[in-house]
């Protein structure tokens, strides 16, 4: 399953979070051309290194699949960020 949307909650120095809500479908629709460009890229990079293309997508599809309930937090200082994936 695709994710559908990302959170992102960054800590603000002075303490406060400010929370992002981030649909994925719209900013892939909006990232289409530059999505296609990277696409072209990775074909011309696979067969540069003789790896499968069909491996590389099959490989690019399950890490998708698996996204959904990721949590990524870094905190630096008293600046920290937290990235949720449903």
């Amino acid at each position: 399953m695709i994710p559908h949307l990302v959170t992102v909650r960054h800590r603000r120095p002075n303490g406060r979070w400010l929370r992002l809500y981030i649909p994925v479908l719209p900013v892939l629709l909006v990232l289409s051309p530059l999505l296609l460009l990277a696409v072209l890229v990775g074909l011309v990079a696979c067969l540069a290194t003789r790896v499968s293309p069909v491996g590389a997508l099959r490989g690019i599809g399950r890490l998708l699949w698996a996204l959904p309930g990721t949590r990524i937090e870094v905190e630096q200082g008293r600046t920290a960020v937290l990235v949720s994936v449903r």
